[in-house]
């Protein structure tokens, strides 16, 4: 870069000589002038491209951030200014003053004098033109009325209208006649072809010509259309000689006119090579200001650059490079101070990263501790935005994961409207103000359907700083379900043994009392003792139908399980329904693999819910069950549907309590025997009303006996 640098700026002065030379001297400026011209473009052309390589260069640095880059473009720009501010006052004065020296050494005067005299000239020649034309036309239609044209005709008319020589042509240019002043000008000066055919297309042509050994003549051409179109047309020619005083007077100003624009071209040239001497002056000293801006930023830089290599290191956890002191400056003491910074700034990131650790550790902790709870953990600021929530809350409030995410508590129940009656209750309880821990139980209901119960429990956050609130619930479904189940078969198995026993007794008496008393009353009062024994004994009879379902609910049966062909056990039950008037359909999938169950409840189970979908149809228009079998997963599904009046839905929720029916004969206790039989099963049962109406009842069952 420095030779060239070099050689530019020698190569420009030498210019710069050379062309202040040439404007001294008129002979080499002229012919010198494209030369020197040439070279001070490319020369030109050579700084710019080195000025524009030099900004590219200093461009993809800044872009890679090469530090120092941006001190560089700074010193750059000053010193360019430096040079360019002065140097262009300089130049604008310069170029000022040279464009009128160079205007004044001309007299405006002259130049209009000249432009007078050339117009004047040309104006004079211009009417004797006009003048010679109107005598060609009087002479054209003087031919044009003549059958044949003599030569002696051709010379009368010449005479007549006073011009100087006359040529009368064909239309291919060949001479008819001839008449002239002259006797050398034995043949006339003949117009060339395209002449010819402007002058057939009925175009005069007027022109001012300078005939070689002759003299300046003005020239004339008419075409002479003649009466009789059986002939062609015919060219007349007039010469007239401009006057000799005339003509030379026309030369001298012609002469005067193009030696004045010679000289004014050779102003302009000399114009332009005065401006691009100071152009290249101007440019050799903003180039050569760049140039030092360069070297001086990197020696500057320098010292700078070791200092952003130890700072790029910092910055990827490096702190084990320190740079040498070389200096006692300015600069070594910015060094000595960097390389304590360095050692502090180390100390301290391996405290931050100790420090760092323990919190991942301990937050790593909390987040497992939360995502393995069955319970829903919510936490909240003081504004009541969430601030953490675990997997099991979206579980057990049946939302997909991220619903509450950026929302405040009380909008949750306008995004997501299924947890209104859970908000309502937060709300309500933190809106108290009592920092003691709050619990309540409470119905929730999910958005797919069925009701769980939760137990939620909160309290208000002011411990260590932190402020804010934390709920917590659980779902205690299944635990408050069985509370029931317990209750109820206790109560079903206390009832069963207190009302069977004074059952027998009851009916036996009432069936004496009508043997011994029926022979001995009157005909009347034996008929009153018979309906009423009957009534007796047929109520007895419904009460210990009732007693066994209790029994029978109550009763803590041991499953015994073995292989069982669902598929086939379904088959086997329907057939006792076949005669029912109902149609069933059949949807069973093929090479269903057996169940380990118990073959006898099972069957039970699929005589309750055939039952239940038969009284269930009582009334409809197209009676229709579906009995579907199918592999889901680890399990076995087996679906009951109809086409009845489907189940109420307050009652959908409770439907597997006892006496919850919406039958208006039956105990309640049929649908709640089945979800004990499935649930000694370890199966799940579901019960939903399908569209546009009816219910499926749907049981799984594992492939996998229970341990």
């Amino acid at each position: 870069m420095r030779p060239l640098i070099f050689l530019c700026v020698v190569t420009g002065a030498a210019l710069v000589y050379l062309m202040s030379q040439a404007s001294s001297n008129t002979a080499l400026f002229t012919r010198n002038y494209p030369t020197l011209l040439g070279l001070g473009g490319l020369l030109s052309l050579g700084l710019m491209c080195l000025i524009g390589y030099q900004l590219v260069v200093m461009r993809r640095k800044l872009k890679e951030r090469v530090f120092g880059s941006k001190l560089t473009l700074r010193l750059m720009v000053v010193f360019a200014l430096m040079a360019l501010v002065p140097g262009g006052l300089v130049y604008a004065i310069s170029y000022q003053f040279l464009q009128n020296s160079i205007e004044s050494w001309f007299d405006v005067r002259m130049d209009k004098a000249l432009e007078g005299g050339l117009n004047l000239a040309r104006s004079t020649l211009d009417n004797s033109l006009r003048e010679l034309g109107k005598k060609a036309d009087g002479m054209a239609q003087s031919l044009a009325s003549a059958q044949a044209v003599e030569p002696a005709t051709l010379s009368r008319l010449r005479e007549q209208y006073g011009v100087e020589e006359a040529a009368l042509l064909n239309q291919r240019g060949k001479v008819i006649a001839f008449a002239g002043i002259e006797t050398s000008a034995l043949q006339p000066e003949l117009p060339n072809s395209a002449v010819l055919r402007q002058v057939r297309a009925q175009q005069p042509v007027r022109s001012i010509e300078a005939i070689p050994d002759r003299g300046l003549f003005l020239r004339v051409i008419v075409p002479v259309n003649v009466l009789s179109l059986a002939e062609d047309i015919r060219i007349l020619q007039v010469l007239e000689r401009v006057p000799p005083a005339v003509a030379a007077d026309a030369r001298i100003v012609d002469q005067g006119w193009r030696d004045y624009q010679e000289l004014t071209l050779a102003r302009a040239g000399l114009k332009n090579l005065f401006g691009l001497t100071l152009t290249l002056a101007m440019l050799l000293t903003l180039f050569s200001s760049i140039a030092v801006s360069f070297l001086l930023s990197e020696r500057l830089s320098a010292p700078l650059s070791a200092l952003a290599e130890a700072t790029r290191a910092i910055a990827k956890g490096d702190y084990s490079r320190l740079n040498p002191v070389k200096s006692r400056d300015e600069f070594g003491v910015l060094t000595q101070s960097f390389n304590t910074m360095t050692r502090q700034i180390g100390d301290a990131t391996e405290a931050m990263e100790r420090n760092q650790q323990q919190l991942e550790r301990a937050k790593t902790y909390l987040e497992s501790i939360l995502s393995n709870l069955t319970a829903g953990v919510l936490t909240f600021d003081e504004r009541y935005y969430l601030k953490t929530v675990n997997a099991s809350a979206y579980e057990i409030l049946g939302v997909p994961i991220g619903s509450f995410h950026g929302l405040k508590l009380p909008d949750w129940s306008v995004h997501v409207p299924g947890v209104s009656p859970l908000t309502d209750l937060v709300l309500r309880q933190f809106a108290a103000g009592s920092d003691k821990q709050w619990e309540h139980q409470m119905e929730y209901r999910r958005a797919e359907g069925g009701a769980r119960t939760l137990l939620v429990r909160g309290t208000r956050l002011g411990s260590r700083g932190e402020t804010g609130y934390v709920v917590v619930f659980d779902d205690i479904t299944h635990l408050a379900q069985a509370q029931r189940d317990a209750a109820w078969g206790e109560v079903a198995r206390r009832l069963a043994h207190e009302i069977k026993n004074p059952l027998t007794p009851i009916q036996l008496s009432a069936e004496r009392l009508q043997q011994k008393l029926l022979l001995k009353l009157p005909q009347i009062d034996a008929d009153m003792l018979t309906r009423a024994t009957g009534t007796i004994v047929s109520q007895v009879t419904a009460l210990k139908g009732m007693v066994d379902d209790f029994s029978q609910y109550a009763r803590a049966r041991r499953m015994s399980a073995e292989a069982v062909p669902l598929n086939d056990l379904v088959r086997e039950v329907l057939v006792l329904y076949e005669s029912m008037g109902v149609p069933i359909e059949l949807r069973l999938a093929d090479n269903l693999p057996t169940v380990p169950a118990d073959a006898a409840l099972l069957r039970q189970v699929r005589h309750n819910l055939s039952q239940n979908a038969i009284d269930a149809l009582a009334g409809a228009e197209s009676p229709h069950i579906v009995v579907t079998s199918e592999l889901s997963g680890e399990s076995v599904q087996l679906s009951v549907s109809d086409n009845g009046s489907g189940i109420a839905e307050g009652v959908i929720g409770r439907i597997f309590e006892p006496y919850v029916t919406t039958k208006p004969k039956g105990t309640g206790l049929g649908l709640a025997i089945v979800k004990k039989i499935v649930d000694e099963h370890h199966g799940r049962i579901h019960v939903e009303n399908v569209k546009p109406h009816g219910a499926n009842v749907s049981i799984l069952l594992p492939l996998r006996e229970a341990a």
